[in-house]
C-alpha cells in the first residue's frame, strides 16, 4: 500500500495493518456484512493512497458508515510495522454516530 508522507513511501507499497471496531444494534435482517466491510477496507486505502494516516482513518470510518448507516461506533487503526526500525507507528481513529 502506498500511504505516508516520506519521499520512499510514496515509491514503494509497505505492509500495514488495520483493525476495525465496529457498534450497531444489531438485527437479522440488517447486519453488517463483515466480508464486504475488509473488501471494502483493502480497495479503499489501496486506491486512496493516502498522505496521513489520519486522513485515511476517517476517510475510511465515513465511507463504512455510508454502507452501513445503523453504525452507532466506529474505531479504526492502523499500523505500520516496517517503516522505521525497532518502532510500529500508527494513529487510531473513534467516531460516535
Amino acid at each position: 500500500t502506498i500511504i505516508g508522507i516520506l519521499d520512499f513511501e510514496r515509491e514503494n507499497e509497505q505492509k500495514i495493518i488495520i483493525d476495525i471496531l465496529i457498534e450497531y444494534p444489531f438485527k437479522k435482517d440488517k447486519f453488517v456484512d463483515y466480508a464486504k466491510v475488509v473488501n471494502f477496507t483493502i480497495n479503499h486505502i489501496k486506491e486512496g493512497k493516502f498522505y496521513l494516516l489520519e486522513d485515511a482513518l476517517d476517510s475510511l470510518a465515513l465511507n463504512i458508515k455510508k454502507l452501513y448507516p445503523q453504525i452507532s461506533y466506529i474505531k479504526t487503526s492502523i499500523k505500520k510495522p516496517q517503516i522505521l526500525q525497532n518502532c510500529v507507528v500508527g494513529a487510531i481513529l473513534e467516531k460516535k454516530f
